[in-house]
């Protein structure tokens, strides 16, 4: 009688299955023990090919990332590169919302965010931002970025002046315009459009004064 096979373990193999428990269950799926029971394999086994929970953790912040394309910032003249990686960011991370918490809770030296980075700081310098600039700029895209995509994950509409209409008319008559608006997401892609356009309106260095 043959041998049953045992999953064949990788280290791609492990980050994607931890990916999965993690869109599930958020932060508590990114356990070497829960991977290890979702592969069928021993947790030790793991350990052969992940030195430890926190490679885990970059191994699945590389895999959301991968769909973030910064080539855009090196090949599109600047306004329109920041839009069009700003989207592919929030695209990414608008298909993994859970994985953000954990994400935000280590800091990364992970060679494909580096890469992306380093397109960014190339890209911010050649319309005259200095290095001492460059994070503070990155930061506030990422920000409203990952802003964004958290808006997404809670009710699509978060505030409701129903019955309070006499106290607040204008802003009631503004909450009656949903109605027009796709009810899955009559807000949230708008407004990240509306803040991208004016982040990216401001995205040039002042000339002194």
């Amino acid at each position: 009688m043959p041998r049953p096979t045992q999953p064949k373990l990788s280290r791609d193999a492990i980050a994607r299955a931890a990916l999965a428990l993690i869109d599930r269950d958020g932060s508590q799926g990114a356990s070497i023990r829960r991977v290890a029971d979702r592969l069928k394999v021993h947790p030790t086994s793991l350990y052969n090919h992940v030195p430890n929970l926190a490679a885990l953790v970059e191994d699945v912040r590389a895999l959301v990332s991968a769909r973030i394309d910064s080539s855009y910032l090196r090949e599109r003249e600047w306004e329109e590169g920041l839009l069009l990686w700003a989207r592919s960011y929030r695209d990414a991370f608008r298909r993994h919302p859970k994985t953000i918490p954990l994400l935000m809770s280590q800091s990364s030296s992970a060679p494909l965010l580096m890469s992306q980075y380093e397109d960014f700081a190339i890209a911010a310098e050649r319309v005259g931002w200095s290095s001492d600039d460059i994070l503070p700029l990155l930061t506030a895209f990422e920000s409203f970025i990952i802003g964004s995509v958290l808006d997404m994950t809670g009710p699509s509409v978060m505030f409701d002046p129903s019955g309070q209409e006499q106290d607040v008319p204008r802003f009631a008559a503004a909450y009656d315009t949903l109605s027009s608006h796709d009810p899955a997401d009559p807000v949230a892609t708008r407004a990240f459009e509306l803040g991208l356009s004016l982040l990216i309106a401001g995205a040039r260095p002042r000339p002194p004064a």
